[in-house]
């Protein structure tokens, strides 16, 4: 049996939709495990880059590199220019993992409050985006048989959600390719997972108590009697990351909300 290997140490990792809450959370904990970053952004800078100069300030961070990256994921021209971004500054074709979270979560009340267009968008970001950087990052990740894939999904895949139904479709998807993606590539050292988080604080997601008060969402509702924190979705991540005898899995974080 040959030696397993789940160091992630000197990897690269692109974490997309780095300025919130849980990417944030995420390029802090594999930067403290010893792993580059791709970052990337859509509108505000200033977060990623202020990460950015935290992160390299921090003590351990010799020989450790980070690139940020302006990117639509609604836009497939923009993301294979981040690979191209990603060669000429990291040295290899793809990211050894890949941390796919940008997203797009706009409040509607139900199927009637939603527009085609909307529809298309959302798949659009939540789960299109997901499948053209899976794409792009598999042929690094089979040359080197070592990868990890790991989509943010949410609780709404599972249980529709607080929000419409184009929200739950979206996610849905994504587990379901995650699922695909972990079954084909196993065998090639690639391993393929999502988080799944419910009610997450930090994020933006939430705008005000107000609006989960009475829902499924209500702080009231969930068991622990709180809501998740970044970090928390974080440790799942890092979990996954080194831990390559999961694969195909939805890791639920919800604090046991179902």
């Amino acid at each position: 049996m040959s030696k397993v290997d789940n160091e992630i140490r000197g990897r690269l990792a692109l974490i997309t939709g780095a300025s919130g809450g849980i990417g944030s959370a995420c390029a802090r904990d594999l930067w403290a495990n010893g792993a580059s970053l791709a970052l990337t952004y859509y509108n505000n800078r200033q977060p990623v880059d202020e990460l950015a100069h935290e992160l390299l300030k921090s003590p351990g961070s010799e020989g450790l590199r980070i690139s940020c990256h302006k990117v639509d994921t609604g836009s497939a021209e923009d993301i294979e220019r981040l690979f191209l971004e990603i060669k000429k500054q990291h040295g290899q074709d793809g990211p050894d993992i890949l941390i796919s979270n940008a997203g797009y979560g706009k409040r509607r009340t139900g199927i009637l409050d939603v527009s085609l267009e909307e529809f298309d968008y959302m798949i659009n970001i939540n789960l299109r985006a997901s499948f053209i950087l899976a794409k792009l990052s598999i042929p690094h990740m089979e040359a080197q048989k070592w990868g990890r894939i790991i989509f943010v999904s949410s609780i709404a895949a599972q249980g529709g959600g607080i929000n419409a139904c184009h929200y739950a479709a979206s996610k849905a998807g994504l587990t379901g390719l995650m699922k695909n993606l972990a079954m084909k590539h196993a065998k090639l050292g690639i391993t393929a997972n999502d988080i799944a988080p419910a009610m997450i604080g930090e994020t933006g997601m939430i705008p005000d108590a107000a609006f989960v008060e009475g829902t499924p969402g209500d702080v009231k509702n969930i068991p622990v009697g709180r809501l998740g924190t970044p970090q928390e979705c974080a440790n799942a991540v890092t979990m996954l990351c080194r831990t390559g005898y999961i694969t195909g899995q939805s890791i639920l974080l919800s604090g046991g909300l179902k």
